[in-house]
């Protein structure tokens, strides 16, 4: 599905990718990436505001420039036997798991065109999942010093991650995002210290629901919110 998003202040291309294997999207990130830093570079007042790309993936895990190889607690060979794949990648943070059931979002934008900077651009990242799961009835939040967000994150002992986030930014231009567990098979963090923490755990919404998530009707509830975060609203 590919459709534009207008408002007032300009037009975000969203395309909503499927299933697609993780370094097919890394390359199509990564083309996207460029042709905008290009753009701006070339035309910088013609520069679009980019494209949000949602996708979910074959299991994987992938390390952030930044982060620790230890916290991967099976060897490449373990992870073959469990049908997943691991990549060390470009963004920031540490190690994170991608699979069926989790909705991936990329968002490829020109930060001037929102006027705003990476730790603004994270905090909104963070807020439209936050407003999401207001449909859900689920109060969330953010936990101080971690991107992220977390359900009961004041309490250590019970504080669970719900969606991580993790990105690359040059020129004002953004890449990768986002992972929201939704339908999302939990035991494969058990093979990792997420994003590289020993102390917290992790969840998803139909854990804490108990039943199964339409992930349909979640993409409208998050590009809505998405778009209201934004200021895209027409």
């Amino acid at each position: 599905m590919l459709k534009n998003i207008s408002s007032e202040m300009g037009t975000l291309l969203f395309e909503d990718l499927g299933t697609m294997d993780y370094k097919k999207a890394w390359d199509y990130q990564e083309q996207l990436f460029s042709d905008l830093i290009k753009i701006k570079t070339e035309e910088e007042e013609k520069a679009p505001f980019g494209t949000l790309l949602f996708v979910e993936h074959p299991h994987v895990f992938t390390l952030g420039k930044s982060g620790t190889p230890e916290n991967l607690l099976v060897n490449e060979e373990v992870l073959r036997t469990k049908g997943a794949s691991f990549y060390r990648i470009n963004r920031g943070g540490d190690i994170t798991y991608h699979g069926p059931g989790q909705l991936v979002g990329y968002p490829i934008l020109n930060l001037d065109a929102f006027h705003i900077g990476v730790r603004e651009y994270v905090f909104r990242l963070e807020e439209s999942v936050i407003q999401c799961l207001l449909n859900y009835n689920i109060k969330a939040e953010r936990l101080e010093g971690a991107s992220g967000v977390w359900l009961d994150a004041g309490i250590r002992e019970k504080s669970r991650k719900i969606c991580a986030i993790g990105v690359r930014a040059s020129k004002g231009v953004t890449m990768h995002g986002f992972a929201f567990n939704v339908n999302t098979d939990l035991s494969f963090y058990q093979l990792i210290n997420p994003c590289g923490f020993t102390d917290r755990g992790v969840t998803s919404l139909k854990k804490e629901l108990g039943s199964e998530i339409d992930m349909d009707r979640l993409k409208q509830h998050l590009l809505q919110s998405f778009k209201e975060v934004f200021e895209l609203m027409a």
